[in-house]
């Protein structure tokens, strides 16, 4: 069954690091964060993810988004059976985030220690929020950002590439991460927010999001290979969802408002692990 990794908000969360939006901080709700990260939660055991949680830690305030800490990337090659895919852990870009990975280690070891994984090491950098899976095209999008460095990208090509996966580097000047810009639909088009980009001509596919909270997106499938899968956007880009929504997908959403006071996303709360 699929496995959704999540970390549930710390006491100090508007504490968190801020760097390319207007410092919102003082307005951060903690419980109705709370309520906000359980409704997130449910909405994924509702499509049928079964659920794994990295303990809190209070002195941690960024740690709820805990798809910065850990990449889960699956295995396209033919023969997979030894190895289905694999977890990487991730080497923050930003020391005050470094305490974060110790955490999740311990989770994936105890709840999942038959999966494989690995490490990105120093001096190499890079958070999970600046890799973007495309899987229809074998195709992964690495943001070169100023938490993900060049030894980084290298460690993580190294690491995807015998698994058959396709590696292109996305400059990142304008934004957190290359999530914080950009995400992708299930056809391998690239929505995005045109302000934070210096060229989206770079993507084969690309449609314009009006919202900058518009351009993430989350598929809800348990099959990867599901073309039809729900999309999960944030409920604060209503023009985006019309857009979608005419396109013909499937939306659902949800309240991140809190989190995306902190430079947060649906993406950035969980990590979607669908290998066995």
């Amino acid at each position: 069954m699929p496995r959704l990794l999540l970390r549930s908000p710390p006491t100090s969360l508007a504490q968190g690091i801020v760097s390319h939006i207007e410092d919102q901080r003082d307005s951060v709700d903690y419980k109705k964060a709370l309520q906000q990260w359980h409704a997130y939660g449910d909405i994924f055991r509702t499509h049928g993810w079964e659920i794994s949680t990295v303990d809190q830690d209070d002195s941690l305030p960024d740690s709820v988004f805990v798809e910065d800490g850990i990449i889960s990337v699956d295995n396209l090659q033919e023969d997979k059976k030894e190895k289905p895919g694999l977890l990487i852990f991730a080497s923050p870009g930003n020391s005050a985030r470094e305490g974060e990975i110790a955490g999740i280690q311990a989770a994936i070891k105890s709840s999942l220690p038959q999966h494989a994984h690995a490490e990105i090491l120093k001096p190499g950098k890079l958070d999970g929020g600046d890799i973007l899976k495309i899987p229809c095209k074998q195709l992964i999008y690495i943001g070169n950002s100023a938490r993900t460095n060049v030894e980084g990208i290298r460690q993580f090509t190294a690491l995807v590439q015998p698994l058959g996966w396709k590696v292109e580097t996305i400059p990142v000047k304008k934004a957190l991460h290359l999530k914080s810009m950009v995400t992708a639909l299930p056809d391998g088009t690239v929505i995005g927010f045109q302000p934070f980009l210096e060229d989206h001509g770079v993507f084969e596919k690309f449609i314009a999001m009006p919202e900058a909270e518009g351009v993430a997106v989350v598929h809800l499938n348990v099959d990867p290979s599901d073309s039809n899968t729900p999309l999960l956007i944030s409920a604060s880009a209503p023009k985006s969802y019309k857009i979608l929504e005419d396109m013909g997908h499937k939306l659902i959403k949800a309240e991140v408002s809190e989190f995306e006071k902190l430079e947060g996303c649906v993406t950035c709360l969980s990590v979607r692990i669908r290998h066995d």
